[in-house]
């Protein structure tokens, strides 16, 4: 019977391999990314869309919408580095990942119905982002 590897191989003998769960990563951080820019256009081209009254983290909603815009820009960037498997990428895809999921956090009563399914996302993102495969060589 054939099993189908969970690594692939880049180029022969490189030594550079990329897992599923880094796959998994680029492919959640790209959408999650472009969900968040829509946001963003959203809430810069209608400052009346979302309400929330009596709320701590209270900004115009201007400003949410720039700030949900570059995080889903750095989302899209990091997740294209991810998949391409560049060195810098799984470090700022963690690192806008978790700024993301805060953000997301600060949005809840603005849009509960959007956030928290964005939120599951990073949630995710994070999690293969930053698990480790151990390797075992030669059955030792």
């Amino acid at each position: 019977m054939t099993t189908v590897p969970n690594r692939t191989q880049r180029g022969p003998d490189s030594g550079v391999t990329m897992t599923g769960a880094s796959s998994f990563a680029g492919i959640l951080m790209m959408l999650s990314g472009t969900l968040s820019i829509l946001m963003g256009a959203a809430g810069i081209a209608h400052d009346t869309l979302f309400a929330a009254s009596r709320y701590a983290y209270r900004f115009d909603l201007t400003a949410w919408g720039w700030i949900h815009l570059v995080i889903g820009v750095g989302l899209v960037v990091a997740g294209l580095g991810v998949l391409t498997d560049q060195s810098w990428a799984r470090g700022a895809g963690v690192a806008v990942a978790v700024i993301s999921l805060i953000t997301q956090f600060m949005f809840v009563p603005y849009y509960p119905l959007w956030s928290i399914p964005v939120m599951t996302l990073d949630l995710l993102i994070l999690f293969a982002l930053t698990r480790v495969h151990l390797e075992t060589s030669g059955g030792r």
